[in-house]
Order: structure tokens, then C-alpha cells, then sequence
């Protein structure tokens, strides 16, 4: 099975998410968006799969959030600042031909499986 997983190795829950999915017999192409980025067309679609808005995607916690004053935002300014600081998604998300989805519990991923 084709799988991606938009990856954070410094986040806990993605280096489990990627152990989740390599139990599950799937070795996946993985994306350090921290430091490739994103496109705005990527989040749109990575969204829509998902079945999210940019707002539930949002890195809630993170303090660029609270600075960039976020919580108000329409969901333009928020998939611009998503794009401009590609910290701001949450993590991690995974994509298979199946669909996208957020690993918020990582159990989420086994929709796609």
C-alpha cells in the first residue's frame, strides 16, 4: 500500500503514528513538511480529504498561533499563515488512496488502511 505521512520526528505522536503504520505492514513515504513546506493547494486538498477545515487543522498550541491572533481568523488568513509557517498544521497527517486523515488519536489512520 502507498501511504505518506506528513511527519514531525521531534513530535511524539508522529514518530508513534509512523511505528503504528510500520506495524501495520506499511512503509511509508515520508514528508518532513517543517522543512519542505507547504503549498496552499496542498492544505486545501489535504483539508478536503481529510474531511477538515484549516481551523480544525490548526496547531492550537503552538504561540505563533496565539501571536498571529489565529482563534479569530477566517480560514484564508489561517491557510496563509499554515503556508507562511508551516508549524502551524497539526501533526501528523497520513494519506493513502483512500483518503487523508489527522493522526489525532493515531487510531484515526486506520480509516485509510
Amino acid at each position: 500500500m502507498d501511504a505518506t505521512i506528513y511527519h514531525n520526528p521531534r513530535c511524539s505522536t508522529s514518530r508513534k503514528t509512523l511505528d503504528h503504520l510500520r506495524a501495520a505492514g506499511v512503509e511509508p513515504t515520508v514528508v518532513k513538511y517543517l522543512d519542505e513546506g507547504w503549498t496552499r493547494d496542498q492544505l486545501v486538498q489535504l483539508f478536503a480529504d481529510a474531511g477538515l477545515t484549516a481551523s480544525q487543522a490548526a496547531r492550537k498550541r503552538e504561540p505563533l498561533y496565539k501571536e498571529l491572533n489565529l482563534a479569530e481568523a477566517s480560514e484564508d488568513k489561517i491557510l496563509d499563515a499554515m503556508v507562511a509557517n508551516p508549524v502551524l498544521v497539526e501533526r501528523p497527517f497520513v494519506v493513502t488512496a483512500k483518503g487523508a486523515r489527522l493522526a489525532r488519536p493515531i487510531e484515526n489512520v486506520d480509516e485509510v488502511l
